[in-house]
């Protein structure tokens, strides 16, 4: 039998903790490119490969639904790409002394970077990626629930929160949970072509006109570091975004001098405090949009817009959708 040429061996950096999502599913995806490529190109297909790898030598892991897998052997050569697949965790501080404290995951992580290893984080892997340093002064995206831990933590990171994946030359990061399917068929499309991706993405019913998180952000989900200062700008920001708010306004409401609150609110939210007041008047229009029957001229209202035509505008700029669709795709349903 003829051995088929290898179009991409991804191989996934596993450890005691890591979320099993996150192994399967990549998998999962290049097996079905797999088999969609042998019944395309018959004998001469390309082959996709999947390999665990664990820079501890050990060749069992316990996966974070309590699951052990077994069998990893150590590599024969390096992958084409290595994935960082998320670890589960409690909060942010907690997941960052974990990905502190896994030292020769980061070492193996550099040391194959440096030998030519395309590498790749996705969710809450990108916390590991930022640690090893290669993501320092490249763009970059994590779980949109963790970014506000993320942006404080890595400062020399461009996060972009919004973005599902990012690609920074021979980095890539991937956002939260299944963001790594949208990583998996990029690499499809790259290793192949556009129409394998496709035939993939439409076997695992991955929608592949998604380009955002932004739509799936929810405000009440997102961890942020505690601070009191950041309390009191978020609670103003809420309980008066039915007005017009000036800068000056907000500092002395909340008891710092602007070049403060400018530089906190960059710090906190990766955007000055009139940004994120419009951020947090589109998430009262999201929150609204899913659990009221309210017309959008009455939701723009309730959100401190006169203008509905400008707040339409906003509202799509920031989740990608109008708010009609948004409303046909999340409004809260009875089952």
């Amino acid at each position: 039998m003829v051995e088929r040429p290898t179009a991409l061996r991804l191989g996934i950096l596993v450890f005691d903790g890591v979320m099993m999502s996150s192994i399967a599913a990549p998998s999962d995806a290049l097996r079905v490119a797999d088999k969609l490529a042998q019944l395309r190109f018959g004998a001469a297909a390309p082959a996709f490969r999947t390999e665990l790898i664990h820079a501890r030598g050990s060749n069992a892991v316990m996966t974070s639904s309590g699951m052990t897998l077994s069998g990893i052997v150590p590599l024969e050569r390096d992958p084409d790409v290595l994935l960082i697949p998320g670890v589960m965790h409690g909060s942010a501080g907690e997941l960052l002394s974990l990905t502190a404290g896994m030292e020769m995951e980061i070492a193996l992580i550099r040391s194959m970077h440096l030998r030519g290893v395309r590498v790749a984080g996705s969710c809450t892997g990108t916390f590991l990626l930022a640690m090893s340093g290669l993501l320092d002064g490249r763009p970059a995206t994590t779980s949109w629930w963790l970014a506000a831990a993320f942006r404080q933590a890595f400062p020399l990171v461009e996060l972009q929160a919004d973005e599902l994946v990012v690609e920074s030359g021979e980095v890539t990061t991937a956002g939260g949970a299944s963001a790594v399917l949208d990583f998996v068929l990029r690499q499809i499309a790259r290793v192949t072509d556009a129409a394998l991706a496709q035939q993939t993405a439409k076997l695992l019913l991955v929608d592949p006109e998604r380009q955002s998180q932004a739509p799936y952000v929810s405000a009440a989900l997102i961890e942020k570091p505690r601070s009191t200062l950041t309390e009191k700008i978020e609670k103003l920001l809420s309980q008066e975004m039915h007005r017009a708010l000036s800068v000056s306004e907000i500092a002395t409401h909340v008891g710092t001098s602007e070049r403060t609150l400018l530089r906190h609110c960059q710090t906190q939210f990766g955007e000055g405090p009139l940004a994120h007041l419009q951020r947090l008047r589109v998430e009262r229009a999201k929150a609204l949009l899913e659990t009221s029957r309210l017309s959008f001229d009455e939701i723009v209202e309730r959100c401190g817009y006169s203008d509905t035509a400008s707040f339409r505008k906003l509202f799509k700029r920031e989740t990608h959708l109008t708010p009609a669709d948004y409303r046909e795709r999340f409004t809260l349903r009875a089952h």
